[in-house]
C-alpha cells in the first residue's frame, strides 16, 4: 500500500534544521571518505603490505560499491522508508569503518571499503530523497540544496587535509575509526529528527533489476578506471566496459517488459527535468574532475607544489563554492534552473579558458587563483541547481530512486571524465613541466567544451519552471 498522508512541511521548524544538519552531515561524511584515505595509502601499505595493484582496491572498492548500489539504494529508500534506509546505512558504515580501522590483513581492509561503498550507496539517495520530501516550499528545498552540495564540496576537499592530520597525529586507522562515533551520533539524529515520517510502501524489491544495474554500472565504471594505464582497446578495458554495457541493456530490458515493481520506473525519463538533468550532471561530472583533480596535478607537477600546498591552493577555490552554492540557493525559486545553469557555464568558458593559458612559467595568483575563482562560481551555480533540476519533479514515491540516479549519473561522469581527460593530458608526451602543462591546458579546453554542451543541453528544460 503506499500511504497517501502528508510529508510533514518541516522548513520553518526547530526540526527542519536538525533534518538539514543530518542530511548535510551525512554527506559531507560520504564524500569525504572517498578521498580521506587517499593520504593514508603509503602507511596502509607498510603496515598490511599491500601489493601495489592490490593497493588501489582500498580506493576503488568504495568507489565501485558506491557508484553501482546506488539505484537498487534508492529504491530501497522508496519502499522501505528514508529514516530506515538512511539509519541502516549509517549501521552498515560505522560498522565497515570500524572492521576497517581494526583490519590486520589486506583482504579485510578491502572488504571493509567495499561495505563501506555499500553503505555510502545507502546514505547518499537517502539524503537527496529527504530533502525532496521534507522540504515542499520551493525557498526552503533550494536553500536545503545549496547547503547539502556545499557540505558535500567541504567533504570533498577536506580529505587530504583531514586524512594528513589524522595519520600524521594519531595513525591510519584514524581514518576510519573516526566515523565511528560519528555514525553513532548521526543515528541517534536521524531516529529523533525523521521520526514523523509516513509509512513506506509494501512492494517487492526488484532483484533482477538491482542485479543487472549494479553489476552493469560496477562493470562499466571498473572498464573506464583502468583504461588511463591500459589504454581502451586493451582486453581489461574492452571487456569489462562491453559487459557492463550489455547488463545496462538487459537491464532497461527488464524495466520495461519483464518487472512487476520496476526499480527504475521508464516512465521518470518523461518527466523533462529528470531526464534533461541527469544527462547534464553527467557531463558535469567531467567538469568537477577537470576543477579539483587536473588543477591539483598542475600546482603539483607543474608548479612543483607538495600535496599539502595544492591543497591549500585550492582553498579559496572550495570557499568560494560554497559561499556560491547557498546564494544560488537563495536565487533558484525565482530565476529557476535555466538562468542559472546558464549563468554556471559563462564562468565555466571563462575560468577554462583562462586556466588554459597557464604554463610553466605561470604565477599562482594570475595564473591559478583566477580562473580557478571563477570556476568555483560556476560549480556553485551549477551543481545544486542541477541536483534540484535532477530530483524536484519525481513523484514522492520515487524520490528516493531519483536521488540514487541523480548521484549515480554524477559520479559516472566524474569516472567517464576522469578517464578521458587523463588519456587527453597523456597524449602530449615528455615529462617536463612544460610538456605536461601543455597536456593539462588541452584538459581544461576540454572541460569548456563540457560546459558549452551542458549550456546547449539546458535549452531542452522548461522555460519558466522554478524549482
Amino acid at each position: 500500500m503506499t500511504s497517501t498522508a502528508p510529508r510533514p512541511a518541516v522548513q520553518r521548524t526547530g526540526r527542519a534544521r536538525m533534518v538539514l544538519a543530518l542530511v548535510c552531515a551525512v554527506q559531507f561524511m560520504v564524500i569525504l571518505d572517498a578521498s580521506i584515505v587517499n593520504v593514508a595509502l603509503p602507511s596502509v601499505q607498510r603496515d598490511l603490505g599491500f601489493s601495489s595493484t592490490g593497493l588501489a582496491w582500498v580506493v576503488n572498492g568504495y568507489l565501485l560499491t558506491f557508484a553501482g548500489f546506488m539505484l537498487p539504494g534508492g529504491r530501497a529508500a522508496d519502499l522501505f522508508g528514508h529514516r530506515r534506509m538512511l539509519v541502516a546505512g549509517l549501521l552498515l558504515f560505522s560498522a565497515a569503518s570500524l572492521a576497517g580501522g581494526l583490519a590486520t590483513a589486506p583482504e579485510v581492509l578491502v572488504a571493509a571499503r567495499v561495505a563501506q561503498g555499500t553503505g555510502a550507496a545507502l546514505l547518499a539517495p537517502a539524503t537527496l530523497a529527504v530533502i525532496n520530501t521534507a522540504f515542499t516550499d520551493p525557498h526552503a528545498r533550494a536553500r536545503a540544496f545549496g547547503a547539502w552540495s556545499a557540505a558535500g564540496g567541504v567533504g570533498g576537499m577536506a580529505g587530504a587535509v583531514a586524512g594528513g592530520a589524522l595519520t600524521t597525529g594519531l595513525s591510519w586507522r584514524w581514518v576510519f575509526l573516526i566515523n565511528v562515533p560519528v555514525g553513532a551520533a548521526l543515528i541517534a539524529v536521524a531516529a529523533m529528527s525523521l521520526a514523523g515520517a509516513p509509512a513506506a510502501r509494501r512492494a517487492a524489491l526488484d532483484l533482477t533489476g538491482a542485479v543487472t544495474a549494479t553489476a552493469g554500472l560496477a562493470a562499466l565504471i571498473y572498464g573506464i578506471m583502468q583504461s588511463a594505464d591500459r589504454g581502451w582497446a586493451s582486453a581489461p578495458v574492452a571487456g569489462p566496459v562491453a559487459a557492463g554495457l550489455a547488463l545496462l541493456a538487459a537491464f532497461v530490458l527488464v524495466e520495461a517488459r519483464f518487472a512487476v515493481h520496476p526499480m527504475m520506473p521508464l516512465r521518470l525519463f518523461r518527466i523533462r527535468r529528470v531526464a534533461v538533468g541527469n544527462v547534464m550532471l553527467l557531463l558535469f561530472g567531467g567538469i568537477a574532475i577537470a576543477m579539483w583533480y587536473f588543477t591539483s596535478l598542475f600546482l603539483q607537477n607543474v608548479l612543483g607544489y607538495g600535496a599539502l600546498r595544492a591543497g591549500l591552493g585550492q582553498t579559496p577555490a572550495a570557499v568560494t563554492f560554497m559561499v556560491v552554492a547557498r546564494f544560488a540557493a537563495a536565487l533558484l525559486p525565482r530565476t529557476g534552473v535555466r538562468a542559472l545553469v546558464l549563468a554556471g557555464c559563462g564562468a565555466f568558458l571563462a575560468g577554462f579558458g583562462w586556466l588554459a593559458q597557464a604554463g610553466a612559467g605561470t604565477g599562482y595568483v594570475t595564473g591559478v587563483l583566477g580562473p580557478t575563482l571563477l570556476i568555483a562560481v560556476g560549480i556553485g551555480l551549477t551543481f545544486p541547481t542541477l541536483m534540484a533540476a535532477a530530483t524536484a519533479d519525481a513523484p514522492e514515491r520515487d524520490a528516493g530512486v531519483v536521488g540514487g540516479l541523480a548521484n549515480t549519473a554524477s559520479q559516472a561522469g566524474g569516472s567517464a571524465g576522469l578517464a578521458i581527460l587523463a588519456t587527453i593530458a597523456g597524449a602530449k608526451t615528455g615529462s617536463s613541466p612544460a610538456a605536461l602543462a601543455a597536456g593539462y591546458d588541452q584538459v581544461f579546453l576540454t572541460a569548456a567544451a563540457l560546459a558549452l554542451a551542458i549550456a546547449l543541453t539546458s535549452i531542452l528544460l522548461p522555460r519558466h519552471h522554478p524549482a
